[in-house]
């Protein structure tokens, strides 16, 4: 099968497409022909390992999983023994925790897929996954999201931020997005009440108060975040850099929590209701072929996409 293979950390540049061994499955895994993926901050972080906990979990002198990709939607090529909820055949859309979608052919826990949802086509499925799992468990379980609350959403206009300000609508939240100039008028048109342009103003100097603060970014001091709370408001981030996890860890009290979303049966399953009911509706700026994933990346990391970046397979 093809796929884009990277042999040492680096740029773009260092991905090449080849011919590979299609995976093997174990018993709980199912293999899926992969129609499109999506590029996420995770294999940005992945390619480049900058940040260096990534080596610890992939190699400290190169990838040990050689290929990116974890956000995909396909069919069903073969399942595993004890795979009992898919068959060959299947639409379906997921997350690899090993990563590899960016091939033809991918293999997926059980656990971390669910059938395609059925207005959505599979560009627009592949987009959904991780993004969308980390906004909901975000929210709803960490942030104990309520009906009337007022959540601020910095980052609202990335990849988990635009499902963020939809899923928090969802739940009848007052919604405030953080976002830059040119992408407020996207942020608006998903729902947000009200959304502040992060270059024109620090939203943690303002004296507005919110019960729940979902942080995509990390770009102002945990203090001055914990300080735009209500009195018994909660402070949520999404796992970045090592040393911000620490000083949550250290300093961040019982208001003030780090998290990593994890895929289950469940939400994937909630999260494909929120999309057939039309509470949540994928983003994609714009495509490009497998052979052009090392362009796509790039153009990700620019950080101008208004949306989700896909590979089409």
């Amino acid at each position: 099968m093809q796929a884009i293979v990277y042999e040492k950390y680096g740029p773009p540049e260092v991905l090449e497409l080849r011919e590979i061994d299609r995976p093997t499955i174990k018993d709980n895994q199912v293999l899926v022909r992969v129609h499109a993926a999506a590029i996420g901050a995770g294999d940005l972080h992945l390619l480049s390992a900058e940040i260096w906990a990534v080596r610890l979990y992939q190699g400290l002198l190169g990838p040990k999983r050689k290929v990116l990709g974890h956000d995909l939607a396909g069919t069903v090529e073969a399942v595993g023994d004890k795979v009992t909820r898919f068959k060959a055949g299947d639409e379906v859309f997921g997350t690899s925790n090993d990563a590899g979608a960016f091939a033809e052919y991918v293999r997926v826990p059980e656990t971390g897929l669910a059938l395609k949802p059925s207005n959505l086509t599979f560009e627009e499925a592949a987009t959904i996954p991780v993004s969308a799992l980390t906004a909901l468990q975000g929210l709803r379980d960490k942030g104990r999201i309520r009906p009337g609350h007022k959540v601020l959403i910095n980052g609202a206009s990335g990849g988990v931020g635009l499902f963020a300000v939809q899923i928090a609508k969802s739940f009848g939240a007052e919604v405030t997005g953080v976002c830059s100039t040119k992408k407020m008028d996207l942020v608006r048109s998903l729902g947000a009440d009200h959304v502040i342009d992060y270059m024109q103003e620090d939203f943690t100097e303002s004296d507005r108060r919110y019960d729940l603060v979902l942080d995509n970014v990390g770009n102002r001091p945990l203090a001055a975040c914990k300080r735009t709370l209500e009195p018994g408001g909660i402070y949520v981030a999404v796992a970045g850099a090592p040393s911000r996890s620490l000083r949550i860890a250290i300093a961040g009290g019982k208001n003030a929590i780090m998290f990593i979303s994890l895929p289950n049966r469940e939400d994937m399953r909630c999260i494909k209701e929120l999309v057939e009911s039309g509470k949540l509706t994928p983003i994609i700026d714009r495509s490009y072929p497998l052979d052009e994933v090392p362009e796509a990346i790039r153009y990700t990391a620019e950080g101008s996409a208004r949306g989700k970046v896909v590979i089409s397979v």
